[in-house]
């Protein structure tokens, strides 16, 4: 018995070797488990400071657009990458990149020249005001852009490089696109595919307007009519519908590239008393006709007859007083806010 209790607990060699290896692994994970237990910490950690970091540049982006209504660089670009909504018309978010670009193009040059012509006082005035345009117009497009969504209205890429190269052109001016963007980045710090979006947004807004404006049409027709029947006769048709059109005279020769809606350009192409058919405005805000009085080589003189469109605006603003427009940011006037500091108290 005592020869077999001995020879038991005598071990093989593959037993010796699978101690000593239980023996190694048991030393080296007092060492693991310490260094798991670290990295899960980092991992932790890592993750608590990013969130916090997001949640800082979180606060400060929004404390930044809607309570000091800032509109830097950066945050332009910001915006432009993140759908950000500064307002809403009729549940259409209109986009923050809209209303900094349109407040930039207007507002640029006149900072740059702030030094030489405007005090701090004037600045701040023309700051709140411009912002103010900026903030209607980008609402005014937004509704836009909804109605033409519900009518299938669309502006090409083609339709907008048309215009642009038509920009190029203005004033009769044979410009090169680095040229003109040079002249559009400097008066207006933006670069060519912000200025597409302003002439976008011009585009679909004109195209709306007019497919909506049935009034405006059927008075086109009637203008059209009325000049037909009394040989071009502007002021009786003027005298007969009244504040329905406006009226215009040259007064004298002006250049036919002349900057006027394409009036000019549409002058040169008649002869001395011949009018127009009607045609609309290169601004897109109405119908025009014109009728030639006298042209040379390069000018024109002539009167027209301008048709506007209302509708939209009509809508617009029914919109405004139903309450369906909401702004996320307050516009103050600081000419407001300085008379309330100054007014004495009992």
């Amino acid at each position: 018995m005592k020869a077999l209790k001995k020879k038991d607990i005598v071990k093989t060699e593959q037993e010796k070797v699978e101690e000593r290896r239980e023996e190694v692994l048991a030393k080296g994970r007092k060492f693991k488990y310490p260094l798991q237990l670290t990295k899960h910490r980092i991992v932790i950690s890592t993750i608590l400071i990013s969130i916090v970091v997001i949640a800082m540049i979180l606060v400060g982006g929004w404390l930044a657009l809607y309570r000091f209504n800032m509109t830097d660089d950066i945050l332009f670009r910001v915006t432009k990458i993140i759908p950000i909504s500064v307002a809403s018309v009729d549940s259409e978010n209109v986009l923050f990149s809209d209303y900094i670009l349109l407040y930039r193009s207007s507002m640029t040059s006149i900072e740059r020249q702030s030094g030489n012509q405007f005090d701090q006082a004037a600045i701040d005035d023309l700051r709140y005001r411009y912002k103010r345009a900026a903030l209607t117009d980008a609402e005014s497009y937004t509704y836009a852009i909804k109605l033409a969504k519900e009518m299938d209205i669309t502006v090409t890429d083609e339709e907008i490089a048309a215009e642009f190269n038509r920009h190029l052109k203005i004033g009769s001016i044979d410009r090169s696109e680095e040229a003109f963007m040079k002249i559009v980045t400097d008066n207006f710090g933006l670069d060519k595919s912000e200025y597409e979006r302003m002439l976008y947004l011009s585009l679909i807004k004109s195209a709306v307007e007019e497919k909506i404006d049935t009034h405006a049409s059927k008075l086109a027709s009637q203008v059209e009519s009325m000049l037909a029947a009394n040989g071009n006769d502007y002021k009786a048709v003027v005298d007969e519908l009244g504040d329905q059109i406006s009226y215009e005279e040259t007064g004298g020769l002006v250049d036919s590239k002349n900057i006027d809606g394409g009036r000019a350009t549409e002058a040169f192409k008649l002869e001395p008393g011949q009018s127009s058919g009607k045609f609309i405005s290169i601004n897109g805000d109405g119908y025009y006709f014109v009728k030639l009085i006298k042209k040379t080589a390069s000018e024109v003189n002539f009167v027209s007859i301008r048709i506007p469109f209302t509708e939209f605006n009509k809508r617009f603003e029914a919109l405004r007083e139903e309450g369906k427009i909401k702004e996320h940011i307050t516009l103050t006037d600081p000419s407001v806010v300085d008379s309330a500091i100054d007014e004495p108290t009992d």
